[in-house]
């Protein structure tokens, strides 16, 4: 086990260079990642096999809870290592022990990218002490543990995985041209044409979005060469009209399509059709092996006024992945239940909010509340 020193250039250099090259890499563990997270405080553990490479790591970031003099410390889709190694998942979490003494964190949290299907990994992890509850509800987690993919497209040609699409969604990513929508890759200059669009779509789907500024840090802080801003207009007496844009990443491996936002306008454009597929194609450029579309809640229930998310994801005909997800080890049960119950009196009061503005978007468009969703497009 070593803790990183954050003033080694070369063993920061060493690190980052595994997790991007790593199968098991995933973007929220590159040393980019605190960038994003500015507001947190980040660590990180290293383990090395007997011949002094880097054998597996372990980004972690960590939260001050005010007035209770404790942290609570995140490992978000770690560690980067073969997880059915108990010898260097010990390892880190060793070191990771370490670090919730500098810290006094009263709990850690991890949640490895492999499926709940794994059950032997699972076990192993609550064999060296973790708390994790098997099929965790939807929501009820950090990171979505339903994902919809596009896996095995490395080495396939732009139209070897185009035929594999369903055909109206081959139809609607021509349309789009057709009709004059174009799909640029921007950056951060672009985000007056993303962020009404995202006002627009989390009123419109009833979530709540992030600030303006956490899109700036997440572009710039994992640079151009992991993260693009793409954004679909088409053109109107002279002016650009933005119609959709998304916030998406490539690293170790794989693209990921993490925030999207559409207008309530032009929806016959079909730009969202056009964006994924602009999207995908910058993952068979990169030789990416994965294109993500990410999360899919309640895919398994038409009824879900977030069905339509999955209805649309999956005419591109991949897959369902369903991870197994968190794995918490607790240092201070006194302190977690005090968490847990102003924790409880925050998300009540985020719920209400929500419950608001589904309220709110299904009386604009008519809706009832039990109104089966509109597809995605």
């Amino acid at each position: 086990m070593e803790l990183i020193d954050k003033n080694n250039q070369a063993l920061l250099d060493e690190y980052e260079d595994f997790v991007k090259n790593s199968k098991y890499g995933n973007f929220m563990q590159s040393l980019r990642w605190p960038k994003v997270k500015d507001t947190w405080g980040w660590d990180a553990v290293l383990s090395r096999g007997e011949d002094g490479k880097i054998r597996g790591t372990c980004l972690v970031i960590m939260k001050k809870i005010p007035g209770l003099r404790v942290s609570f410390m995140y490992s978000p889709h770690g560690p980067v290592c073969d997880w059915r190694s108990k010898e260097i998942m010990s390892d880190l979490f060793e070191g990771v022990k370490v670090l919730a003494k500098r810290y006094k964190a009263y709990q850690f949290m991890w949640d490895p990218c492999y499926e709940e299907k794994e059950k032997d990994i699972s076990e192993m992890l609550i064999g060296m002490g973790f708390k994790h509850t098997y099929n965790a509800p939807e929501l009820t987690t950090i990171q979505a543990r339903n994902n919809y993919m596009l896996r095995n497209i490395e080495g396939k040609t732009p139209d070897e995985v185009m035929a594999s699409f369903k055909p109206d969604w081959r139809n609607r990513i021509r349309k789009g041209p057709k009709k004059g929508v174009v799909c640029k890759v921007c950056g951060t200059e672009a985000l007056d044409d993303f962020y009404p669009l995202m006002e627009a779509t989390g009123i419109r789907d009833g979530f709540s979005i992030r600030a303006k500024d956490y899109f700036v840090k997440f572009i710039d802080g994992l640079g151009p060469e992991h993260c693009h801003l793409f954004m679909c207009y088409v053109e109107e007496d002279g002016k650009q009209i933005p119609l959709s844009g998304a916030v998406t990443t490539q690293y170790a491996g794989k693209t990921c399509y993490v925030y999207g936002a559409s207008a309530n306008h032009h929806r016959n454009l079909y730009p969202n059709y056009l964006m994924q597929w602009t999207m995908i194609n910058w993952a068979i450029e990169g030789k990416n092996y994965i294109y993500d579309f990410q999360g899919i809640p309640f895919y398994n229930d038409e009824t879900n006024p977030n069905y339509g998310v999955y209805k649309f994801k999956k005419g591109f005909n991949g897959e369902v992945v369903t991870y197994a997800g968190e794995f918490f080890y607790v240092f201070k049960p006194v302190k977690k239940k005090m968490v847990d119950l102003a924790e409880k009196i925050v998300m009540d009061r985020h719920e209400r909010r929500r419950q608001k503005l589904l309220k709110n978007r299904n009386k604009e468009m008519g809706m009832e509340e039990n109104t089966a969703p509109r597809n995605e497009e």
